[in-house]
C-alpha cells in the first residue's frame, strides 16, 4: 500500500481536518474576550497539525503492513487464504477477516457440493458404459451365429451400426475422464507403425463397406505417449476423415521428422472443411458447416482427440482444402529426461 494511495483513501477525513482547523481558528480571532493573538493561533495549529499527521502515520503503518500481507497471500494463490489472514490490530480489520473467512466457507462447501455431483456423474457414466457394452457384445454374438440364416449385407449393416454405438459409448467414456487424466496414463516409448496399423485395424470394416483404399508408407518413429490415449486420439481422427470421405475415395498416413518434433500425417481426399470453419474445428460441440449437413456429427472427436493430445504433451494441427482434401498432423515434440521409460 503506497503512501498517495492512503492519502487518497484518507482524503475526506483531510478536508474534514483543514475545514475544521481553519473554523476554530476564525472563531478563536474574532473572540474579542479571550485575546488570543495571532501567533498563538498559528501554534496550535502547528500543534494539532503535528499530532494530525502523526496519528495519520501510525494508522498508515498498521494498515500497510495488514494490506502488504494480505497482498503476499494473494500473490502466492494460497488455497487457504480465509486461514492464512494477517492478526487484525483494528475491529475493520477483524471485520474484514471475517467477511473473508465466511466467503471463503461459503465457496468451499459451493465446490465440495459441485465435486460430489461431478464425481456422481462420472461413477453413473462410467457403469453406464460397461453396461452398455453388455447388450453390445450379444448383439455381436447374434449377428456372428446367424450369418448363415441372414443375408450379409443386412448382418453387416447391422455390424456396421454396432460399431458406430461402441464408437460413441467409448467416446462418451474417455470424455468422463478427461479431468482425471494424471491418475490413468503411463508414457511408454511407442512404435507408432504399430499404434496406427491397430487403428486401421480397428475401422477395417468400414473400409471395406466404402469401398475406400488406405495406403501407409513406412514410418520408422517411436514416440513417448500413452498406448491407450494415444489410440484413441488416433481412431478419432481417422474416424473422422472416414466419415467424410465419399464412397471409393482415399486415405493415406504418413511421417515426417525434424530436429524439434516427429509429425503423423493423416490425409484423406474427401470433402474438406471451409476456411471460416477450420480454426473452430477444435472447439468443443462444434460441428460447422459439414456438421450442420451431417445430423448424426456432435464436433466431439476432434476436441476429445486435440485436448487428450495437449495433456500428454502432443499437439493436432489441420488443413483443409474444401472439395480436395483434408490433412491432420499429429505432432510429438522430441522430449528428454524421461524417466522409467520402457520400450513396449
Amino acid at each position: 500500500m503506497s503512501i498517495w494511495k492512503y492519502i487518497a483513501d484518507r482524503k475526506y477525513l483531510i478536508v474534514f481536518y483543514i475545514f475544521l482547523m481553519i473554523f476554530i481558528s476564525f472563531v478563536v480571532y474574532l473572540d474579542t474576550f479571550g485575546g488570543v493573538s495571532p501567533e498563538n493561533i498559528l501554534y496550535i495549529n502547528v500543534v494539532s497539525s503535528i499530532l494530525f499527521i502523526f496519528y495519520l502515520s501510525v494508522e498508515y503503518v498498521i494498515k500497510r503492513r495488514y494490506y502488504n500481507q494480505l497482498k503476499d497471500i494473494i500473490a502466492n494463490n494460497q488455497e487457504d487464504i480465509a486461514d492464512r489472514t494477517p492478526e487484525p490490530r483494528t475491529h475493520e480489520q477483524q471485520l474484514f477477516n471475517n467477511l473473508l473467512s465466511s466467503m471463503h466457507n461459503i465457496q468451499r462447501e459451493k465446490i465440495e457440493r459441485l465435486y460430489g455431483e461431478k464425481r456422481e456423474n462420472q461413477e453413473y457414466i462410467t457403469t453406464w458404459v460397461h453396461e452398455v457394452k453388455t447388450p453390445i457384445s450379444v448383439v455381436r454374438l447374434l449377428v456372428e451365429s446367424n450369418r448363415e440364416t441372414c443375408q450379409d449385407q443386412v448382418l453387416n449393416s447391422i455390424e456396421e451400426e454396432i460399431d458406430k454405438i461402441e464408437s460413441q459409448v467409448e467416446q462418451a467414456l474417455y470424455y468422463s475422464r478427461t479431468d482425471d487424466f494424471s491418475r490413468d496414463y503411463f508414457i511408454n516409448e511407442l512404435e507408432l507403425e504399430k499404434v496406427v496399423k491397430e487403428v486401421v485395424k480397428r475401422n477395417a470394416k468400414i473400409f471395406i463397406n466404402k469401398r475406400i483404399k488406405i495406403s501407409i508408407d513406412e514410418i520408422n518413429l517411436t514416440v513417448l505417449s500413452d498406448k491407450k490415449w494415444l489410440l484413441f486420439i488416433i481412431n478419432q481422427v481417422l474416424s473422422n476423415g472416414l466419415k467424410y470421405t465419399d464412397n471409393e475415395g482415399s486415405i493415406h498416413i504418413s511421417s515426417q521428422e525434424d530436429e524439434r518434433e516427429k509429425r503423423l500425417i493423416i490425409e484423406d481426399n474427401g470433402i474438406g472443411i471451409r476456411l471460416e470453419d477450420i480454426n473452430r474445428v477444435f472447439e468443443k460441440g462444434f460441428t460447422g458447416h459439414i456438421g450442420r449437413q451431417h445430423s448424426k456429427s456432435t464436433g466431439m472427436g476432434l476436441y476429445l482427440a486435440k485436448s487428450l493430445a495437449r495433456k500428454l504433451g502432443h499437439d493436432i494441427n489441420i488443413e483443409s482444402e474444401p472439395g480436395k482434401y483434408t490433412r491432420v498432423i499429429i505432432c510429438f515434440p522430441k522430449l528428454i529426461n524421461y524417466l522409467n521409460v520402457t520400450k513396449m
